[in-house]
């Protein structure tokens, strides 16, 4: 009984295919906090481009105002009207299409982006009113709680120490001009953004953690689920089919190899590569056609040919790349392929004049 509440208890990593299937159902790594501190980062850096058209705009809409005569009524004032609203929804593209951009690059890098029909399908328990008590006071939903309510403290702590400390410089605003207030406030917001995104760079690292741990926490397997998916995967018709067919495959290769062993000793040569290939040709220009492949092999196989080479005289020759060419284009029993002709004839003279002693090796 302990042993099978062990087996059942969710102690091991989850598996890539438990991983694909909560990516299917929608279960992704996401982080809000870190969607908070990019979009507000990106906030700004646009908002420190603000000046280059700020007064422009301020112009534009301050000149809405001014009206000095009735023609001024009928013939300009919709015009300018106009500028200065094709101006803000130029402002509102300028801020809100980089920041959403910013929030679907963080998106990816954290957990990719993840398109499930089945989270937007629709689920009984989430209109379960009992349901969504249990999750509102659950260990994450505290969690989040306190997470939030941290959060808060911390942000209106530091706006009002900043506000406290920028207070001396914001109330003479009233007697400076507009362009000088416009630039005391922009550097004010700023100093108070940058402090802000410190604290939301430290709770979104948290946050990221966090949601890590959880998601894979919840996602954890138990050795039995480990067990019953390994039986899934491995016992299915098409993977022991495939897998018996390779064994086959293999063992068929296998015993060609040892087999042609026994036709090394008719060799005319054998090209090595220096040990991990070898191969064994045939070659009588009397007999017409191209070099035959009496053997081949890799590993054992090739220390086997060398060694039955050596033992018969047969000259082997290491080459490298021509060794492995012949491997993986040829076949035992088969003429080798027209491409390596010319290479496989320069090492074939070479051998045949070092064996009349014309050359030395």
């Amino acid at each position: 009984m302990a042993e099978e509440n062990d087996s059942q208890e969710k102690t091991e990593e989850p598996s890539q295919r438990k991983l694909d299937k909560a990516s299917q159902d929608g279960q992704v790594l996401t982080s809000k906090e870190m969607f908070v501190f990019t979009g507000m980062a990106a906030g700004l850096l646009l908002i420190s481009l603000v000046p280059m058209f700020a007064r422009d705009m301020l112009s534009a809409w301050g000149s809405l105002f001014q009206i000095d005569h009735a023609d001024m009524l009928h013939n300009n004032w919709l015009v300018k009207l106009e500028v200065a609203f094709w101006g803000m929804i130029l402002i509102a593209c300028f801020l809100g299409l980089p920041i959403l951009a910013v929030v679907l690059i963080t998106q990816i890098a954290v957990g990719g982006i993840n398109f499930a029909p089945k989270a937007m399908s629709f689920k009984g328990n989430r209109i379960n009113p009992i349901k969504g008590l249990g999750r509102i006071f659950s260990v994450k939903g505290l969690v989040e709680l306190g997470k939030s309510l941290l959060k808060v403290i911390l942000l209106f702590s530091i706006s009002g120490f900043v506000i406290y400390k920028y207070m001396p410089q914001v109330l003479p605003l009233s007697q400076s001009t507009l362009n000088q207030a416009l630039e005391i406030m922009l550097v004010g917001f700023q100093i108070l953004i940058g402090m802000l995104l410190v604290v939301l760079l430290i709770i979104a690292t948290l946050d990221y953690f966090w949601q890590r741990h959880t998601l894979m926490k919840q996602l954890r397997m138990s050795v039995k689920e480990l067990k019953d998916e390994m039986k899934q995967t491995e016992g299915s018709p098409e993977v022991k089919a495939k897998i018996r067919r390779m064994q086959m495959e293999q063992t068929q290769q296998s015993a060609r190899q040892r087999d042609a062993l026994e036709n090394v000793s008719d060799a005319t040569a054998v090209i090595v590569n220096p040990t991990h290939f070898a191969v064994a040709l045939r070659y009588v220009a009397e007999e017409g056609g191209a070099p035959v492949i009496l053997a081949m092999g890799k590993g054992v196989i090739a220390e086997r040919i060398i060694e039955k080479a050596q033992s018969h005289q047969i000259t082997v020759f290491r080459n490298e790349l021509l060794a492995r060419a012949l491997y993986f284009t040829g076949d035992i029993g088969a003429e080798i392929s027209d491409k390596l002709y010319n290479a496989v004839a320069v090492v074939l003279a070479y051998i045949y004049r070092v064996d009349r002693g014309e050359i030395m090796a």
